[in-house]
């Protein structure tokens, strides 16, 4: 059983900085990929980004450039990094993990999820 804990949501100005951590339990966190999903009032959720066991990483396009995933696998560890901020990221953002090696974009495929954290982008 894995259990997935995320934090460092808020409510923050257009154009600010947020670090979201997702903190997994068990110790083969460092063998599977991870993935960052938001789901925004009345939408689907959607994908973000993902990041296998060895550090490859996608974002999505509406998001590149001003997010980064990155892991620590000492510290079973996820983390969405996001820097200028607009409105339209306001949303519950989740992190998934999904057994094996290879991310995949379609939240179907993952094992695992947080519980989300809120984030409130102010115009």
């Amino acid at each position: 059983q894995v259990q997935l804990v995320e934090s460092g949501g808020g409510l923050v100005q257009a154009g600010d900085s947020l670090r979201l951590s997702c903190a997994a339990s068990g110790r083969t966190f460092s063998r599977h990929a991870m993935g960052w999903f938001r789901q925004a009032p009345g939408k689907e959720r959607e994908f973000v980004a993902a990041i296998s066991w060895s550090g490859n990483t996608y974002h999505v396009n509406s998001i590149k450039g001003r997010f980064t995933i990155s892991r620590d696998n000492a510290k079973n560890t996820v983390y969405l990094q996001m820097n200028s901020l607009k409105p339209e990221d306001t949303a519950v953002y989740y992190c998934a993990l999904k057994y094996g090696s290879t991310w995949y974009i379609n939240a179907d495929e993952y094992d695992y999820w947080g519980q989300g954290t809120q984030v409130t982008v102010s115009s």
